[in-house]
């Protein structure tokens, strides 16, 4: 009776899957269509039907929310420090200007030629030195992000989601974003329609999501 029961319960389950399946590939195929149309062209039915099998259990979607909550914890972490640079070239700049002027008034006329071209110079120099320093900003900045976007390249492969790989293929590249943006739109459409479409009442919900007063995902 048991081993009866136990396959039962095991038919049951495939069959949940099954619809689970079913619920989440029509899903994907709706809002793939809000997609440009060189896009729709390369993500297949297998494709999506791949990406809705990794999707079953909700585990994506929370490994995609941790994975955009870092990567905007770094990109406001990077705006910060190149914020904070911007400030500091100012004070710099305004510190010589202050300098420059003090000298000019303290400095006899006839010595003022010598004075100016000297601390034109000087201005030269700091202004070199700052564009130097910008231009390692923005790379530390470049460098960062890409390092951030394989890493999520990567977070997703090893996840089984399919079009996910590590690549710096700019079509490649805006493939996945697109398919980021359809796992974002899926998660949010289940947060607004809550319980009584593909809830803890329907065949299928992403466990642990929530949702904000916009119907955004919010970690749990």
């Amino acid at each position: 009776m048991e081993r009866y029961a136990g396959a039962l319960e095991e038919v049951a389950d495939g069959a949940r899957q099954q619809e689970r399946h079913y619920q989440l590939l029509s899903a994907l195929q709706s809002l793939v269509k809000e997609l440009p149309s060189s896009f729709q062209q390369r993500l297949s039915y297998t494709t999506l039907s791949d990406l809705a099998l990794a999707l079953l259990d909700g585990t994506v979607f929370e490994i995609v929310q941790g994975l955009l909550e870092i990567q905007h914890l770094t990109e406001k972490s990077l705006y910060n420090q190149r914020l904070r640079l911007q400030n500091e070239h100012r004070v710099l700049r305004q510190a010589l200007r202050q300098k420059h002027q003090e000298a000019q008034q303290a400095c006899r006329p006839h010595n003022l030629p010598v004075l100016q071209a000297a601390q034109q110079q000087e201005l030269q120099a700091v202004e070199h030195r700052i564009r130097e320093e910008q231009r390692a900003m923005d790379r530390k900045i470049v460098l960062e992000l890409d390092r951030k976007v394989a890493d999520q390249q990567s977070t997703l492969e090893k996840a089984g989601v399919a079009g996910f790989y590590v690549t710096t293929n700019p079509q490649e590249l805006m493939l996945q974003m697109n398919l980021l943006e359809l796992i974002r739109k899926l998660q949010q459409r289940d947060c607004r329609a809550g319980k009584a479409a593909l809830g803890l009442g329907g065949p299928w919900q992403p466990p642990a999501a929530q949702c904000d007063q916009k119907g955004s995902p919010v970690p749990p």
